[in-house]
Protein backbone atom coordinates (compact mmCIF):
# COMPACT_ATOMS: atom_id res chain seq x y z
CA UNK A 1 0.00 0.00 0.00
CA UNK A 2 1.29 3.31 -0.98
CA UNK A 3 1.35 5.91 2.37
CA UNK A 4 3.65 8.66 0.52
CA UNK A 5 2.98 10.60 -2.63
CA UNK A 6 4.79 13.48 -4.14
CA UNK A 7 4.08 15.26 -7.67
CA UNK A 8 5.21 18.49 -9.13
CA UNK A 9 2.51 20.80 -10.81
CA UNK A 10 3.26 23.39 -13.35
CA UNK A 11 0.84 25.59 -13.20
CA UNK A 12 -2.67 26.08 -11.85
CA UNK A 13 -4.28 24.51 -14.61
CA UNK A 14 -2.04 20.97 -13.25
CA UNK A 15 -3.33 21.95 -9.81
CA UNK A 16 -7.07 21.68 -11.14
CA UNK A 17 -6.19 18.64 -13.30
CA UNK A 18 -4.58 17.22 -10.39
CA UNK A 19 -7.60 17.74 -8.11
CA UNK A 20 -9.79 16.25 -10.37
CA UNK A 21 -7.62 13.38 -10.54
CA UNK A 22 -8.31 12.86 -6.23
CA UNK A 23 -11.38 13.31 -6.44
CA UNK A 24 -11.66 10.27 -8.71
CA UNK A 25 -9.77 8.35 -6.53
CA UNK A 26 -12.13 8.96 -3.38
CA UNK A 27 -14.54 6.11 -3.98
CA UNK A 28 -15.49 6.28 -0.32
CA UNK A 29 -16.50 9.32 1.91
CA UNK A 30 -12.94 10.89 2.31
CA UNK A 31 -11.34 13.50 4.74
CA UNK A 32 -8.61 15.29 3.35
CA UNK A 33 -6.69 18.41 4.97
CA UNK A 34 -5.08 20.89 2.69
CA UNK A 35 -1.50 22.63 4.43
CA UNK A 36 0.48 25.40 2.46
CA UNK A 37 1.22 29.37 2.93
CA UNK A 38 -1.46 31.80 1.52
CA UNK A 39 -1.67 31.26 -2.51
CA UNK A 40 -0.18 27.91 -2.72
CA UNK A 41 -2.97 26.57 -4.44
CA UNK A 42 -5.58 24.69 -2.07
CA UNK A 43 -8.75 26.49 -2.97
CA UNK A 44 -7.14 25.90 -6.78
CA UNK A 45 -6.78 22.00 -6.34
CA UNK A 46 -10.20 22.15 -4.13
CA UNK A 47 -12.10 23.49 -7.42
CA UNK A 48 -10.57 20.73 -9.69
CA UNK A 49 -12.07 18.09 -7.28
CA UNK A 50 -15.06 19.97 -6.99
CA UNK A 51 -15.94 20.38 -10.49
CA UNK A 52 -14.38 16.53 -11.08
CA UNK A 53 -17.75 15.54 -9.44
CA UNK A 54 -20.25 17.73 -11.09
CA UNK A 55 -20.30 20.62 -10.07
CA UNK A 56 -20.35 23.10 -12.39
CA UNK A 57 -20.70 26.90 -10.78
CA UNK A 58 -17.87 28.61 -9.40
CA UNK A 59 -16.01 27.31 -6.69
CA UNK A 60 -14.86 29.83 -3.93
CA UNK A 61 -12.85 29.80 -0.71
CA UNK A 62 -15.25 29.84 2.68
CA UNK A 63 -13.13 32.03 4.20
CA UNK A 64 -15.35 34.39 5.93
CA UNK A 65 -18.21 31.37 6.32
CA UNK A 66 -15.77 28.77 7.34
CA UNK A 67 -17.60 26.24 5.26
CA UNK A 68 -18.90 26.05 1.66
CA UNK A 69 -21.16 23.17 1.37
CA UNK A 70 -21.50 21.38 -2.22
CA UNK A 71 -24.71 18.92 -2.71
CA UNK A 72 -23.77 16.92 -5.98
CA UNK A 73 -25.91 13.78 -7.26
CA UNK A 74 -23.45 11.18 -5.54
CA UNK A 75 -21.27 13.09 -3.04
CA UNK A 76 -21.86 16.20 -0.77
CA UNK A 77 -18.75 17.88 -0.92
CA UNK A 78 -17.96 20.08 2.25
CA UNK A 79 -15.04 23.52 1.78
CA UNK A 80 -13.87 24.46 4.97
CA UNK A 81 -11.37 27.04 5.45
CA UNK A 82 -10.72 27.34 8.88
CA UNK A 83 -8.02 30.35 8.74
CA UNK A 84 -9.93 32.99 10.53
CA UNK A 85 -11.43 30.43 13.58
CA UNK A 86 -10.94 32.16 16.84
CA UNK A 87 -10.78 29.13 18.51
CA UNK A 88 -11.79 25.19 17.69
CA UNK A 89 -14.64 25.33 20.06
CA UNK A 90 -16.72 27.38 17.53
CA UNK A 91 -16.37 24.42 15.03
CA UNK A 92 -18.32 22.15 17.94
CA UNK A 93 -21.46 25.38 17.71
CA UNK A 94 -21.91 24.93 13.73
CA UNK A 95 -21.55 21.31 14.58
CA UNK A 96 -18.56 20.04 12.64
CA UNK A 97 -19.60 16.06 13.39
CA UNK A 98 -22.31 15.75 11.17
CA UNK A 99 -20.69 17.22 8.35
CA UNK A 100 -18.43 14.05 8.35
CA UNK A 101 -20.59 11.76 7.27
CA UNK A 102 -20.83 8.35 4.91
CA UNK A 103 -21.82 10.38 1.76
CA UNK A 104 -19.57 13.18 2.42
CA UNK A 105 -15.86 14.39 1.26
CA UNK A 106 -14.64 16.87 2.96
CA UNK A 107 -11.50 19.14 2.21
CA UNK A 108 -10.28 21.24 5.01
CA UNK A 109 -7.87 23.75 4.73
CA UNK A 110 -5.99 25.25 7.88
CA UNK A 111 -6.95 22.29 9.58
CA UNK A 112 -4.15 22.66 12.28
CA UNK A 113 -6.78 25.73 13.89
CA UNK A 114 -9.53 23.15 14.53
CA UNK A 115 -6.74 20.54 16.29
CA UNK A 116 -9.08 18.35 18.89
CA UNK A 117 -12.41 18.93 17.33
CA UNK A 118 -11.59 17.59 13.99
CA UNK A 119 -11.45 13.81 13.41
CA UNK A 120 -8.44 12.32 12.00
CA UNK A 121 -7.34 12.97 8.09
CA UNK A 122 -7.67 10.34 5.65
CA UNK A 123 -5.08 12.47 3.51
CA UNK A 124 -2.64 15.22 5.00
CA UNK A 125 -2.36 17.00 1.39
CA UNK A 126 0.58 19.85 1.41
CA UNK A 127 1.06 22.00 -1.73
CA UNK A 128 4.19 24.36 -1.67
CA UNK A 129 5.89 25.94 -3.89
CA UNK A 130 9.04 26.00 -6.02
CA UNK A 131 10.28 28.02 -7.88
CA UNK A 132 7.37 28.87 -10.39
CA UNK A 133 6.32 25.42 -9.91
CA UNK A 134 4.13 23.48 -7.25
CA UNK A 135 5.09 20.22 -5.00
CA UNK A 136 1.87 19.08 -3.84
CA UNK A 137 2.47 16.07 -1.63
CA UNK A 138 -0.16 13.30 0.08
CA UNK A 139 0.00 11.00 3.16
CA UNK A 140 -2.27 8.22 3.97
CA UNK A 141 -3.59 8.15 7.50
CA UNK A 142 -5.68 5.79 7.49
CA UNK A 143 -7.02 2.72 5.19
CA UNK A 144 -8.94 4.82 3.08
CA UNK A 145 -6.22 7.37 2.75
CA UNK A 146 -3.97 4.78 1.53
CA UNK A 147 -6.52 3.29 -1.32
CA UNK A 148 -6.91 6.95 -2.92
CA UNK A 149 -3.06 7.09 -2.95
CA UNK A 150 -2.88 3.56 -4.69
CA UNK A 151 -5.30 4.83 -7.38
CA UNK A 152 -3.26 7.92 -8.21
Amino acid sequence: MVDLFTEKLSDAEQTVAFGGRLSSACTSATCIYLHGDLGAGKTTLTRGFIQNLGHEGNVKSPTYTLVEPYELADWNIYHFDLYRLGDPEELEFMGIRDYFADNSHCLVEWPERGEGVLPLADIDLTLRYDGEQRIISLQANTETGKQVLQKL
